[in-house]
């Protein structure tokens, strides 16, 4: 949203019309003259790009669609687009502007800089509204998830300790490695010991 008010606002504080901004052309002057007009490619997916680079932790707000979300979308296009229909094109870039200022602070959720250029219908922007956003990762959806009888998830990690693990005598399997614990914040939570065994020469 901050770059969308960026390029749409000169110093002037005027709001930059269609017919300022310069249309990108993805032909070259030579080709032009040949008549050959290269096709826009296909539009690419942001939130696939962020996921494939960052993984699930991604820095992104949580979002659930409220009951009225509908009502709530009906009001704000009427009142200042005048339409309704999903087939309404968002052209004109004040209107745009507008419609998603008043959605942000409607539902205190804004569309992301990366997927501003897809609203280009009401239809979009309701299903921009209507999508919750899960800030969780996998392994933490698992705990609310009903899984099958043979499958067992341990979401929080064991660490060897002979003082309380004395199933096999407080012995471990690896009597050479010692299990230091260097971060403040598991530090009190999983204590650590170091071997007594010496290790031959």
């Amino acid at each position: 949203m901050a770059a969308f008010m960026r390029h749409g606002v000169f110093k002037t504080g005027q709001l930059v019309s269609p017919k300022n901004v310069l249309t990108r052309t993805y032909a070259t002057k030579a080709e032009k003259r040949k008549g050959i007009d290269r096709k826009v490619g296909p539009k690419i997916d942001p939130r696939a790009q962020s996921l494939a680079a960052k993984g699930f932790l991604r820095a992104q707000k949580e979002y659930t669609p409220p009951a009225d979300v509908q009502s709530k979308l009906e009001n704000i296009f009427k009142s200042v687009l005048g339409s309704t229909t999903n087939e309404t094109k968002l052209d004109d870039i004040q209107n745009k502007f507008k419609v998603l200022i008043a959605c942000e602070a409607e539902f205190n959720h804004s569309v992301p800089n990366s997927l501003l250029h897809t609203m280009e219908t009401l239809q979009d922007v309701r299903n921009f509204y209507n999508t919750p956003i899960d800030v969780r990762t996998p392994l933490d959806k698992m705990r609310n998830m009903e899984l099958p009888e043979n499958l067992h998830i341990q979401y929080d990690y064991h660490r060897f300790h002979p003082d309380t693990d004395t199933v096999f005598g407080g012995k471990t399997a690896f009597n050479q490695s010692n299990t230091i614990v260097t971060g403040l914040k598991y530090k009190g939570k999983y204590p650590g010991y170091i071997q007594n065994q010496k290790i031959p020469i």
